[in-house]
């Protein structure tokens, strides 16, 4: 069986800026893939070549199926997107954007009518239904976003960051939603700088860089490459930072994290729980005191670091990876 989303040696330049330099990823069916980077990486530019809103200067792409290139209509059918900004009309209300949608995508005024209020008590907006949007909180409009990009039950999903800017709470609800679209057989492609939000919601992680896929596996397959254990120290004083760290050294297996923000250290190690009863042990004959010690397994903030050389920022910009933000269009019809 073909995967629900598949590209091959994708090429894109904005002037100088070569923004995708050969990717290639497959989506089962059914399944999702994060897709990680820093800022600038070209997670947004491959979105809308996959989406049909950027063409790629070379490389091929087919979305359920179907070419992008040849049959972009029939893909925009197929597919709902949501974009890092809530594309909603502020001045009509939760309602008439659904139904608004509903009707750009031909359907009848009473099925678009019956969608949008099955969608509305899905992403608990019934109250708010008859307000305009612009009364809307943050995560209210990210719902009626998300709930614009189902009105016609795709079978294919792209999600650009759809969490930025949301509070735990919110954020936690959109997982929910996502992971129920999921398990009715929804395929996704979600962009995040949200590790944790990869390692929950993904089955497989791919990590771009420079325009590449740099690393691809799940979560497990991805921190195993980086093997090892990390020991994480918070001095109470932040003059002991230097002295902690020349304790610490000495047990590394590569090169150490310091945040003097959080008096945190980070380091590598082998050796289990024997090493970190030995680090305590050396800390105390210096005569340093901690706030906190414990030892724990990598994380993809780890993994991250290690592939790219910095930690994950907050969100990609509105205008990433040399194109102005694309704020979730949605297209419908037939191919010219």
């Amino acid at each position: 069986m073909a995967p629900a989303i598949q590209a091959e040696n994708l090429v894109k330049t904005f002037g100088d800026v070569r923004a995708l330099d050969g990717v290639s990823l497959d989506v089962p069916e059914g399944t999702v893939l994060g897709l990680l980077g820093p800022n600038g990486a070209g997670k947004t530019t491959t979105v809308r070549v996959l989406t049909t809103l950027l063409q790629p200067d070379s490389g091929r792409v087919t979305v359920a199926g179907m070419d992008v290139l040849k049959h972009p209509n029939k893909v925009r059918s197929l597919i709902g997107l949501s974009g890092q900004y809530a594309a909603v009309d502020e001045y009509l209300t939760g309602r008439e954007n659904l139904r608004m949608v509903g009707e750009l995508y031909q359907m009848s005024s009473r099925d678009a009518k019956a969608r949008a209020l099955e969608l509305l008590e899905w992403f608990n907006l019934t109250e708010a239904m008859d307000r305009p949007a612009k009364t809307y909180s943050g995560g209210m409009r990210r719902r009626l976003d998300l709930a614009a990009a189902l009105v016609v039950r795709p079978p294919v999903m792209f999600l650009d960051e759809p969490t930025t800017g949301l509070d735990p709470r919110n954020r936690l609800a959109l997982w929910e939603v996502i992971e129920s679209l999921v398990e009715q057989g929804t395929t996704l492609l979600l962009t995040t700088q949200y590790l944790e939000e990869a390692d929950r919601l993904a089955h497989d992680i791919a990590v771009v860089d420079h325009g590449r896929v740099i690393a691809r596996g799940t979560a497990d397959q991805l921190k195993a490459q980086i093997g090892g254990e990390r020991v994480e120290v918070v001095v109470h004083r932040r003059e002991d930072l230097s002295e902690a760290l020349a304790a610490l050294t000495q047990y590394a297996k590569g090169d150490a994290a310091v945040e003097n923000n959080t008096r945190r250290i980070t380091v590598p190690v082998s050796g289990g729980a024997k090493v970190l009863a030995d680090v305590i042990r050396e800390l105390d004959a210096r005569s340093i005191e901690i706030d906190d010690i414990g030892l724990r397994r990598p994380t993809l903030d780890d993994v991250f670091l290690s592939l790219t050389g910095h930690a994950a920022e907050g969100r990609e910009g509105g205008e990433s990876d040399g194109q102005q933000s694309a704020k979730g269009r949605r297209g419908s019809g037939k191919d010219a």
